[in-house]
């Protein structure tokens, strides 16, 4: 009897150490973006970019994830290799970067961002759904621990990025002077390379299996593509994904476009600039588990709408206080209300979707986010050219309203009602 009392523990504690690796790896997966915000404006600045140019780029990026995310989502239900896939996801984003690193060309910097756009579409449909099934009756609270792994990647990333620029000392025994954009995004692809190589090492044989039951086994692509069609048909699915696209313009949007307020209106530093993003992403970080776990005692829904309001509410307020230091509290409290529902979002969306199609159901949610975050940032830059930074503000609040009101008439579906 103890003999398997302790197989069992020793079992649960090695599935919750994949938890924290897979989301080490998600950290990384959202660092090499977090760190392009940072220096979007100091490459806007040497290569004579507009604002629409630069909001471009991460344009590029969506819309080869809207194209690519519902066939990568369906792959990863095909293909039984977990680990091996998060492995690719994150070794595939870096290397776009090391080629940005060394152009001189707006339109290279788009083809990068296009092939980034495509490889972060395994990650997601690969990561979730294996954290869900291994632990379903705490897939709110593991779901948003993954997310919070993506907060910490969005919130050290600028604050390393802009100490690499503006250089840095430690007393009188250490001074580093900063370097160049270009060799900052060298050294930020660095980690996530030792860390693709060890999520194949441990997690390399991972299989899409719940835990304290036996391997299931993987749909056939034909059965995942006939699956496909009755994810089209979800009204909870659907309705989901078109909240949180209108929720994605507003993200999308707002990390583009601070650093650039606080850069160019505000005359912030480079190192001040990526301070400020890093207060917004561990605002974040604190508040994704405790949403996480509450949305798994008390609904998806009433989480999510409240989180939506205070983030309309504090958007206006940014407006109001621009120009002042008070801004740049207002995108740290930001921080605590939009980014604390990402998880919810994906567990909320997996709690309506069979489980044998959870790979599928993330690929099509985050394709069709990634709709609005294509959007959201390209009209934010053709909003700034013509009346200047302050106005793409009012556009973040308005999406985030409609993104709200799609969550009002989707019935808040627990894992007991979902499909087997």
């Amino acid at each position: 009897m103890t003999a398997v009392a302790t197989h069992a523990d020793i079992s649960e504690k090695r599935s919750f150490l994949e938890v924290w690796l897979i989301t080490i790896g998600h950290s990384l997966t959202h660092w090499y973006p977090a760190t392009f915000y940072v220096l979007a404006p100091v490459i806007g600045n040497e290569l004579g970019l507009s604002y629409t140019q630069i909001a471009s780029i991460v344009t590029a990026q969506a819309v080869a994830g809207a194209i690519s995310n519902i066939p990568g989502g369906i792959i990863c239900d095909a293909i039984g290799r977990k680990g091996l896939m998060m492995a690719l996801s994150l070794a595939w984003i870096g290397f776009p970067y090391m080629i940005m690193a060394a152009t001189h060309a707006y339109w290279m910097l788009l083809a990068c961002a296009v092939l980034i756009g495509v490889g972060n579409t395994i990650w997601h449909p690969t990561a979730i759904p294996t954290l869900a099934r291994r632990f379903p009756e705490r897939k709110g609270l593991v779901v948003s621990i993954h997310g919070m792994g993506g907060n910490i990647g969005d919130a050290v990333a600028p604050f390393v990025a802009g100490a690499l620029l503006s250089g840095f000392a430690i007393g009188s025994v250490f001074s580093f002077p900063g370097v160049s954009w270009r060799q900052v995004m060298i050294f930020n692809v660095i980690p996530g390379i030792f860390m693709s190589i060890a999520i194949l090492a441990y997690l390399g044989k991972l299989q899409m299996e719940s835990k304290g039951k036996p391997s299931e086994k993987n749909l056939s692509l034909g059965e995942v593509i006939t699956g496909f069609g009755g994810l089209l048909k979800n009204n909870t699915l659907m309705m989901l994904a078109t909240s949180s696209a209108f929720r994605s313009m507003t993200q999308g949007s707002l990390m583009v476009f601070v650093p650039l307020y606080l850069a160019n209106i505000m005359g912030y530093s480079s190192w001040a600039v990526g301070a400020a993003m890093m207060g917004l992403q561990l605002c974040g970080f604190i508040a994704a588990p405790i949403a996480g776990s509450m949305s798994d005692k008390v609904g998806r829904r009433n989480i999510m709408m409240t989180s939506m309001v205070m983030t309309a509410v504090v958007l206006v307020m940014m407006v109001f206080a621009g120009g002042t230091p008070l801004f740049v509290l207002f995108v740290a409290m930001l921080g605590f209300f939009l980014f604390a529902i990402r998880a919810v979002l994906q567990a909320w969306t997996l709690d309506a979707t069979p489980k044998n199609m959870g790979g599928t159901a993330i690929g099509l949610l985050f394709g069709i986010q990634a709709v609005g975050t294509a959007i959201g940032p390209f009209v934010c830059g053709m909003l700034a050219d013509r009346f200047g930074l302050l106005s793409t503000f009012y556009f973040m609040a308005c999406t985030i309203v409609v993104a709200n009101m799609f969550v009002f008439f989707i019935p808040d579906i627990r894992e007991d009602a979902a499909k087997a």
